[in-house]
This record gives C-alpha cells, sequence and structure tokens, in this order.
C-alpha cells in the first residue's frame, strides 16, 4: 500500500489481508495487544480508505481481536426521499 504526504510517495506499507476491498485485516502473534498495535492498525484503515477492521491476536491463550472503525472514512450518502 503506498503512503503519500502532499502528492508525494513517501513509504509503503503492507496490510495483511484486504477481504473484498471493504474490511483490512491485521494479523499478530503476540502474548497481549498493546496500544502501539491498535495505533498501526487505525493508521493503515486511514491509509487505505477503509471503514472497518479488525485486529486479531493468535500470540495470546485465547484469540483476542478488536474490531475498528474509521469515522474518518466514512462514506456520505444522500438522504433518499
Amino acid at each position: 500500500m503506498p503512503i503519500y504526504y502532499c502528492g508525494e510517495l513517501i513509504g509503503m506499507r503492507r496490510v495483511d489481508f484486504f477481504v473484498e476491498e471493504k474490511i483490512m485485516i491485521e494479523l499478530k502473534a503476540v502474548t497481549n495487544l498493546v496500544d502501539v498495535y491498535l495505533a498501526q492498525a487505525f493508521n493503515y484503515l486511514e491509509a487505505s480508505g477503509i471503514e472497518i477492521g479488525l485486529l486479531i491476536n493468535f500470540g495470546a491463550n485465547s484469540s483476542q481481536f478488536k474490531r475498528l472503525h474509521s469515522k474518518k472514512n466514512i462514506r456520505q450518502f444522500p438522504d433518499n426521499p
């Protein structure tokens, strides 16, 4: 995924999965999810323009997940008459 700043390409990032270009999935294998992983996943959401994401951790004793929702990327639809 290309990352732009002021219209210039400044780097590349790689999201683990996109599901039908509607859901971003970021996988981790750590003992516990910490804020830095959550911030990374939110940054990926914003950079990709996707509204919904999942942060899934398989490294703990039981699987952990967070559902992410980017308010910045909500598409506005006109009201139906």
